[in-house]
Protein backbone atom coordinates (compact mmCIF):
# COMPACT_ATOMS: atom_id res chain seq x y z
CA UNK A 1 0.00 0.00 0.00
CA UNK A 2 1.32 3.88 -0.92
CA UNK A 3 0.01 7.08 -1.53
CA UNK A 4 -1.89 5.81 -4.45
CA UNK A 5 0.56 6.52 -7.51
CA UNK A 6 3.57 4.99 -8.20
CA UNK A 7 7.05 6.51 -7.14
CA UNK A 8 8.38 8.68 -9.64
CA UNK A 9 12.17 9.67 -8.05
CA UNK A 10 12.91 8.57 -4.49
CA UNK A 11 15.06 11.34 -3.83
CA UNK A 12 12.03 13.77 -3.85
CA UNK A 13 8.89 11.40 -3.86
CA UNK A 14 10.24 8.44 -1.76
CA UNK A 15 7.21 5.89 0.03
CA UNK A 16 8.37 3.89 2.53
CA UNK A 17 4.77 2.01 1.88
CA UNK A 18 5.57 1.43 -1.17
CA UNK A 19 6.09 -2.19 -2.07
CA UNK A 20 9.38 -1.47 -3.76
CA UNK A 21 10.43 -0.25 -0.40
CA UNK A 22 9.10 -2.96 1.38
CA UNK A 23 11.03 -5.73 -0.41
CA UNK A 24 14.15 -4.11 -1.21
CA UNK A 25 15.04 -0.81 0.70
CA UNK A 26 18.80 -1.74 1.10
CA UNK A 27 19.24 -0.75 -2.92
CA UNK A 28 16.91 2.56 -3.10
CA UNK A 29 19.55 3.40 0.63
CA UNK A 30 22.67 2.92 -1.49
CA UNK A 31 21.51 5.25 -4.68
CA UNK A 32 20.54 8.13 -2.66
CA UNK A 33 23.83 7.96 0.11
CA UNK A 34 25.84 9.08 -3.80
CA UNK A 35 22.76 10.97 -5.22
CA UNK A 36 21.01 12.77 -2.14
CA UNK A 37 21.82 11.70 1.24
CA UNK A 38 18.93 13.56 2.61
CA UNK A 39 15.53 12.37 0.63
CA UNK A 40 12.18 14.48 0.76
CA UNK A 41 9.04 13.70 0.05
CA UNK A 42 5.73 15.05 0.04
CA UNK A 43 3.40 12.30 0.87
CA UNK A 44 2.22 11.72 3.44
CA UNK A 45 2.12 15.53 5.30
CA UNK A 46 6.49 15.48 4.05
CA UNK A 47 8.94 13.34 5.26
CA UNK A 48 12.77 13.52 5.23
CA UNK A 49 15.13 10.75 4.75
CA UNK A 50 18.31 10.34 6.17
CA UNK A 51 20.47 7.55 4.42
CA UNK A 52 24.01 8.13 6.09
CA UNK A 53 25.00 6.79 9.11
CA UNK A 54 26.64 10.73 10.43
CA UNK A 55 23.12 12.28 9.36
CA UNK A 56 20.67 9.80 11.04
CA UNK A 57 22.90 9.73 14.39
CA UNK A 58 23.49 13.45 14.61
CA UNK A 59 19.69 13.84 14.20
CA UNK A 60 18.76 11.29 16.96
CA UNK A 61 21.02 12.75 19.33
CA UNK A 62 19.66 16.40 18.27
CA UNK A 63 16.66 16.61 20.76
CA UNK A 64 16.77 20.04 20.81
CA UNK A 65 16.36 20.92 16.93
CA UNK A 66 14.49 17.27 16.57
CA UNK A 67 12.36 16.95 19.62
CA UNK A 68 10.17 14.27 20.23
CA UNK A 69 7.12 15.94 22.38
CA UNK A 70 5.50 17.00 18.63
CA UNK A 71 4.95 13.13 18.07
CA UNK A 72 6.87 10.14 16.76
CA UNK A 73 4.72 8.76 13.85
CA UNK A 74 6.30 7.27 10.70
CA UNK A 75 5.12 9.66 7.69
CA UNK A 76 0.77 9.61 7.99
CA UNK A 77 -0.63 12.46 9.56
CA UNK A 78 -2.59 12.09 12.53
CA UNK A 79 -1.16 8.69 13.81
CA UNK A 80 -2.00 7.21 16.98
CA UNK A 81 1.11 7.68 18.44
CA UNK A 82 1.89 11.64 18.09
CA UNK A 83 1.55 13.21 21.38
CA UNK A 84 -1.32 15.03 20.81
CA UNK A 85 -3.59 13.04 18.90
CA UNK A 86 -5.18 11.20 21.83
CA UNK A 87 -5.75 14.24 23.89
CA UNK A 88 -8.76 12.56 25.99
CA UNK A 89 -6.66 9.19 26.92
CA UNK A 90 -2.73 10.06 26.37
CA UNK A 91 -2.15 13.60 26.93
CA UNK A 92 1.59 12.89 27.64
CA UNK A 93 1.94 10.40 24.79
CA UNK A 94 3.87 7.65 24.75
CA UNK A 95 6.59 8.02 27.16
CA UNK A 96 9.29 7.86 27.45
CA UNK A 97 9.96 7.71 23.29
CA UNK A 98 7.85 10.33 22.71
CA UNK A 99 8.41 12.86 25.20
CA UNK A 100 11.88 14.92 26.03
CA UNK A 101 13.39 15.82 29.51
CA UNK A 102 12.64 15.57 32.47
CA UNK A 103 9.17 13.50 31.62
CA UNK A 104 11.57 11.24 29.41
CA UNK A 105 14.08 11.19 32.27
CA UNK A 106 11.99 9.57 34.90
CA UNK A 107 9.72 7.15 32.55
CA UNK A 108 12.61 6.09 31.48
CA UNK A 109 14.02 5.23 34.52
CA UNK A 110 11.33 3.81 36.09
CA UNK A 111 11.33 1.10 33.12
CA UNK A 112 15.29 0.40 32.87
CA UNK A 113 14.88 -1.84 35.80
CA UNK A 114 12.54 -4.10 34.18
CA UNK A 115 14.89 -4.10 31.41
CA UNK A 116 17.62 -5.01 32.79
CA UNK A 117 20.25 -7.62 32.12
CA UNK A 118 19.99 -9.32 35.67
CA UNK A 119 16.23 -9.04 34.90
CA UNK A 120 16.08 -10.05 31.52
CA UNK A 121 17.80 -13.60 32.48
CA UNK A 122 15.11 -14.16 34.81
CA UNK A 123 12.26 -14.21 31.63
CA UNK A 124 14.78 -16.55 29.70
CA UNK A 125 13.28 -19.74 31.30
CA UNK A 126 9.90 -18.84 30.35
CA UNK A 127 11.21 -17.88 26.80
CA UNK A 128 12.72 -21.58 26.05
CA UNK A 129 9.45 -22.97 27.22
CA UNK A 130 7.42 -20.75 25.56
CA UNK A 131 10.27 -21.80 22.41
CA UNK A 132 10.46 -24.89 22.90
CA UNK A 133 6.17 -25.49 23.35
CA UNK A 134 5.54 -23.45 20.03
CA UNK A 135 8.25 -25.84 17.91
CA UNK A 136 6.26 -29.02 19.53
CA UNK A 137 2.62 -27.57 17.57
CA UNK A 138 4.94 -28.07 14.22
CA UNK A 139 7.84 -30.28 14.43
CA UNK A 140 6.11 -33.51 13.34
CA UNK A 141 4.91 -31.68 10.09
CA UNK A 142 8.25 -31.20 8.80
CA UNK A 143 7.36 -27.77 7.88
CA UNK A 144 6.54 -24.22 9.29
CA UNK A 145 5.77 -20.68 8.49
CA UNK A 146 9.01 -19.59 10.79
CA UNK A 147 7.65 -15.72 10.69
CA UNK A 148 3.76 -16.41 11.85
CA UNK A 149 4.07 -19.97 13.21
CA UNK A 150 7.36 -19.08 15.56
CA UNK A 151 8.84 -15.59 15.89
CA UNK A 152 5.63 -13.62 15.65
CA UNK A 153 4.14 -15.42 18.47
CA UNK A 154 7.00 -14.87 21.24
CA UNK A 155 7.56 -10.75 22.05
CA UNK A 156 3.91 -10.48 22.43
CA UNK A 157 3.74 -13.43 24.63
CA UNK A 158 7.10 -11.97 27.11
CA UNK A 159 5.50 -8.67 27.00
CA UNK A 160 2.08 -9.75 28.23
CA UNK A 161 4.38 -11.97 31.17
CA UNK A 162 6.15 -8.84 31.87
CA UNK A 163 2.62 -6.74 32.20
CA UNK A 164 0.98 -9.13 34.01
CA UNK A 165 -1.29 -9.72 31.20
CA UNK A 166 -3.13 -13.36 30.36
CA UNK A 167 -1.26 -14.81 27.06
CA UNK A 168 -4.82 -15.68 26.07
CA UNK A 169 -4.75 -11.79 25.04
CA UNK A 170 -1.78 -12.40 22.74
CA UNK A 171 -3.88 -12.48 19.29
CA UNK A 172 -5.81 -9.24 20.32
CA UNK A 173 -2.02 -7.39 20.92
CA UNK A 174 -0.68 -9.00 17.77
CA UNK A 175 -3.84 -7.51 15.77
CA UNK A 176 -3.62 -3.79 17.76
CA UNK A 177 -0.03 -3.81 16.73
CA UNK A 178 -0.12 -4.54 13.52
CA UNK A 179 -2.99 -1.91 12.97
CA UNK A 180 -0.53 0.58 14.56
CA UNK A 181 2.12 0.46 12.87
CA UNK A 182 2.03 -2.10 9.96
CA UNK A 183 -1.20 -0.47 8.62
CA UNK A 184 -0.55 2.98 9.75
CA UNK A 185 -1.56 4.73 6.42
CA UNK A 186 -5.30 3.22 7.34
CA UNK A 187 -6.84 5.77 8.97
CA UNK A 188 -9.53 3.46 9.97
CA UNK A 189 -7.56 0.36 11.50
CA UNK A 190 -4.64 2.23 13.08
CA UNK A 191 -7.04 4.04 15.21
CA UNK A 192 -8.87 0.54 15.98
CA UNK A 193 -5.60 -0.54 17.28
CA UNK A 194 -4.50 2.49 19.22
CA UNK A 195 -8.48 2.36 20.43
CA UNK A 196 -7.82 -1.76 21.49
CA UNK A 197 -4.48 -1.07 23.13
CA UNK A 198 -6.06 2.26 24.99
CA UNK A 199 -9.23 0.38 26.17
CA UNK A 200 -7.66 -2.61 27.63
CA UNK A 201 -4.98 -0.72 29.52
CA UNK A 202 -7.50 1.55 31.09
CA UNK A 203 -9.14 -1.77 32.17
CA UNK A 204 -5.92 -3.22 33.44
CA UNK A 205 -4.88 -0.40 35.51
CA UNK A 206 -8.16 -0.24 37.00
CA UNK A 207 -8.24 -4.29 38.07
CA UNK A 208 -4.40 -3.64 39.41
CA UNK A 209 -5.31 -0.89 41.38
CA UNK A 210 -8.00 -3.31 43.28
CA UNK A 211 -5.71 -6.54 42.79
CA UNK A 212 -1.81 -5.24 42.35
CA UNK A 213 0.14 -8.12 41.82
CA UNK A 214 3.98 -8.70 40.66
CA UNK A 215 4.34 -6.92 37.33
CA UNK A 216 5.10 -3.66 36.05
CA UNK A 217 1.56 -2.00 36.13
CA UNK A 218 1.32 -2.99 39.84
CA UNK A 219 4.47 -1.54 40.28
CA UNK A 220 3.97 1.76 38.25
CA UNK A 221 1.14 2.72 40.04
CA UNK A 222 2.95 2.09 43.33
CA UNK A 223 6.02 4.44 42.28
CA UNK A 224 6.51 7.83 43.37
CA UNK A 225 8.01 10.63 41.75
CA UNK A 226 9.39 13.63 43.64
CA UNK A 227 6.99 12.06 46.48
CA UNK A 228 3.59 12.03 43.70
CA UNK A 229 1.98 9.39 42.44
CA UNK A 230 2.72 8.91 38.48
CA UNK A 231 -0.23 10.19 36.92
CA UNK A 232 -2.05 7.31 35.63
CA UNK A 233 -2.61 9.27 31.75
CA UNK A 234 1.03 8.27 31.89
CA UNK A 235 1.21 4.86 32.83
CA UNK A 236 -1.10 4.33 30.17
CA UNK A 237 0.94 6.00 27.55
CA UNK A 238 4.38 3.77 29.05
CA UNK A 239 1.87 0.17 28.91
CA UNK A 240 1.02 1.41 25.63
CA UNK A 241 4.32 1.80 24.39
CA UNK A 242 5.98 -0.97 25.61
CA UNK A 243 3.58 -3.09 23.92
CA UNK A 244 3.57 -1.53 20.14
CA UNK A 245 7.60 -1.11 20.45
CA UNK A 246 8.26 -4.53 22.29
CA UNK A 247 6.19 -6.98 19.81
CA UNK A 248 6.55 -6.02 15.94
CA UNK A 249 10.51 -4.87 16.64
CA UNK A 250 11.05 -8.06 18.25
CA UNK A 251 9.44 -10.50 15.93
CA UNK A 252 10.95 -8.63 12.93
CA UNK A 253 14.18 -9.27 14.26
CA UNK A 254 13.68 -13.21 14.89
CA UNK A 255 12.04 -13.55 11.81
CA UNK A 256 14.51 -11.63 9.67
CA UNK A 257 17.37 -13.81 11.24
CA UNK A 258 15.84 -17.00 10.95
CA UNK A 259 14.64 -16.59 7.21
CA UNK A 260 18.42 -15.19 7.06
CA UNK A 261 19.53 -18.27 8.44
CA UNK A 262 17.16 -20.61 6.19
CA UNK A 263 18.70 -18.96 2.95
CA UNK A 264 22.73 -19.31 3.95
CA UNK A 265 23.46 -23.00 4.58
CA UNK A 266 26.84 -22.24 5.56
CA UNK A 267 25.97 -19.50 8.29
CA UNK A 268 23.11 -21.61 9.65
CA UNK A 269 26.09 -24.55 9.79
CA UNK A 270 28.40 -22.15 11.31
CA UNK A 271 25.94 -21.16 14.19
CA UNK A 272 25.58 -24.86 14.94
CA UNK A 273 29.26 -26.02 14.61
CA UNK A 274 30.84 -22.89 16.50
CA UNK A 275 27.89 -22.03 19.17
CA UNK A 276 30.63 -19.17 20.77
CA UNK A 277 29.86 -17.42 17.93
CA UNK A 278 26.38 -16.57 18.88
CA UNK A 279 26.90 -13.00 20.53
CA UNK A 280 28.84 -11.87 17.53
CA UNK A 281 26.25 -13.34 15.43
CA UNK A 282 22.79 -11.45 16.92
CA UNK A 283 24.81 -8.36 16.86
CA UNK A 284 25.32 -9.07 13.34
CA UNK A 285 21.98 -10.24 12.23
CA UNK A 286 20.67 -7.31 14.62
CA UNK A 287 22.91 -4.53 12.26
CA UNK A 288 21.76 -6.19 9.07
CA UNK A 289 18.21 -6.49 9.50
CA UNK A 290 17.38 -3.67 11.61
CA UNK A 291 13.53 -3.53 11.78
CA UNK A 292 12.92 0.35 12.77
CA UNK A 293 12.67 4.05 11.23
CA UNK A 294 11.99 6.04 14.26
CA UNK A 295 10.24 9.06 13.36
CA UNK A 296 9.80 13.00 14.87
CA UNK A 297 7.10 15.56 13.82
CA UNK A 298 8.93 18.62 13.27
CA UNK A 299 7.15 21.36 15.38
CA UNK A 300 8.97 24.41 13.61
CA UNK A 301 10.66 25.30 10.99
CA UNK A 302 14.78 24.22 11.21
CA UNK A 303 17.46 23.37 8.71
CA UNK A 304 19.61 20.46 8.75
CA UNK A 305 22.99 20.88 6.52
CA UNK A 306 20.37 23.09 3.69
CA UNK A 307 17.77 20.93 4.12
CA UNK A 308 14.68 23.42 4.88
CA UNK A 309 12.56 21.70 6.87
CA UNK A 310 9.27 22.58 7.33
CA UNK A 311 6.69 22.57 10.86
CA UNK A 312 4.47 19.12 10.79
CA UNK A 313 6.52 17.30 8.63
CA UNK A 314 8.14 14.45 9.84
CA UNK A 315 11.99 13.14 9.88
CA UNK A 316 12.67 9.32 9.75
CA UNK A 317 15.39 8.00 11.90
CA UNK A 318 16.62 5.94 9.47
CA UNK A 319 18.60 3.35 11.78
CA UNK A 320 18.53 0.53 9.18
CA UNK A 321 19.61 2.94 6.14
CA UNK A 322 22.52 3.61 8.66
CA UNK A 323 23.72 0.26 9.52
CA UNK A 324 24.38 -0.39 5.60
CA UNK A 325 26.78 2.86 5.53
CA UNK A 326 29.87 1.77 3.74
CA UNK A 327 31.50 4.51 5.49
CA UNK A 328 30.95 2.86 8.88
CA UNK A 329 30.82 -1.15 8.25
CA UNK A 330 33.11 -2.37 5.72
CA UNK A 331 31.23 -4.73 3.04
CA UNK A 332 27.60 -3.34 4.32
CA UNK A 333 25.27 -5.99 2.55
CA UNK A 334 26.92 -8.80 3.54
CA UNK A 335 26.26 -10.87 6.78
CA UNK A 336 29.64 -11.23 8.54
CA UNK A 337 28.84 -13.69 11.40
CA UNK A 338 32.06 -12.72 13.56
CA UNK A 339 32.08 -9.29 12.16
CA UNK A 340 34.69 -7.64 15.16
CA UNK A 341 33.71 -3.50 14.72
CA UNK A 342 30.07 -3.37 14.83
CA UNK A 343 28.43 0.09 15.97
CA UNK A 344 25.44 -0.30 14.87
CA UNK A 345 22.32 1.43 15.46
CA UNK A 346 19.57 -0.91 15.63
CA UNK A 347 18.22 0.32 18.80
CA UNK A 348 18.17 3.95 18.02
CA UNK A 349 21.28 6.45 19.46
CA UNK A 350 20.85 9.23 21.97
CA UNK A 351 19.20 9.57 24.94
CA UNK A 352 15.77 7.85 23.07
CA UNK A 353 17.54 4.74 22.85
CA UNK A 354 15.87 1.31 23.32
CA UNK A 355 15.01 0.61 26.88
CA UNK A 356 14.63 -2.62 26.06
CA UNK A 357 17.63 -3.89 23.98
CA UNK A 358 18.53 -5.96 26.55
CA UNK A 359 15.20 -8.11 26.56
CA UNK A 360 15.15 -7.99 23.00
CA UNK A 361 18.27 -9.31 22.52
CA UNK A 362 17.56 -12.19 25.13
CA UNK A 363 14.86 -13.41 22.57
CA UNK A 364 16.27 -13.22 19.94
CA UNK A 365 19.26 -15.23 20.95
CA UNK A 366 17.09 -17.87 22.74
CA UNK A 367 14.61 -18.39 19.61
CA UNK A 368 17.76 -19.20 17.30
CA UNK A 369 19.41 -21.27 19.74
CA UNK A 370 16.20 -23.13 20.25
CA UNK A 371 15.31 -23.65 16.80
CA UNK A 372 18.59 -24.36 15.74
CA UNK A 373 18.83 -27.56 18.81
CA UNK A 374 15.20 -28.81 17.66
CA UNK A 375 15.52 -28.05 13.86
CA UNK A 376 19.07 -27.52 13.05
CA UNK A 377 18.43 -28.92 9.31
CA UNK A 378 16.02 -26.51 7.50
CA UNK A 379 15.51 -24.29 4.57
CA UNK A 380 13.12 -22.03 3.12
CA UNK A 381 10.85 -24.31 0.80
CA UNK A 382 9.83 -21.22 -1.30
CA UNK A 383 11.60 -18.05 -2.15
CA UNK A 384 8.57 -16.39 -3.64
CA UNK A 385 6.02 -17.19 -0.72
CA UNK A 386 8.30 -15.10 1.63
CA UNK A 387 6.30 -12.11 2.12
CA UNK A 388 7.92 -8.52 3.98
CA UNK A 389 5.85 -5.56 5.92
CA UNK A 390 7.15 -2.17 6.12
CA UNK A 391 6.76 1.17 6.86
CA UNK A 392 7.58 2.17 10.38
CA UNK A 393 9.12 -1.60 11.24
CA UNK A 394 10.01 -4.16 8.47
CA UNK A 395 10.01 -7.55 9.05
CA UNK A 396 9.06 -10.93 6.97
CA UNK A 397 5.12 -11.64 7.40
CA UNK A 398 5.60 -15.35 6.24
CA UNK A 399 8.90 -17.36 5.94
CA UNK A 400 7.74 -21.11 4.57
CA UNK A 401 10.26 -23.55 5.82
CA UNK A 402 10.42 -27.08 5.66
CA UNK A 403 13.09 -29.85 7.68
CA UNK A 404 12.90 -33.69 7.96
CA UNK A 405 9.62 -33.90 10.41
CA UNK A 406 9.95 -35.91 13.98
CA UNK A 407 7.60 -37.32 15.86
Amino acid sequence: MSDTKPVSNWATDFDVFDQQYVNDPYSIWAVLRDECPMAHTDRWGGSWLPTRYEDVTAIARDIEKFPSRFGISVVPPANPLDANSQPGFLPYGVPPISSDPPLHTWTRRLLLPWMSPQRTLTYESMTRDLCNRLIDGFIADGNADAAADYAQQIPVRVIAHILGVPESMSDSFTGWVRDVLEFAYDEERRRRGMTGVIQFFIGAIAERKLNPGDDLISELLQAEVDGEAVNESVILGMCGLLLIAGVDTTWSSIGSSLWHIASHPKDRDRLINEPDLMPTAIEELLRAYSPVTMARRLGEDVEYNGCPMKKDERILMNFPGANRDPEVFENPDEVILDRQLNRHVAFGSGIHRCAGSNLARMELRVAIETWLERIPDFEVSDQTKVTWAGGQVRGPRTVPVRFPSVS
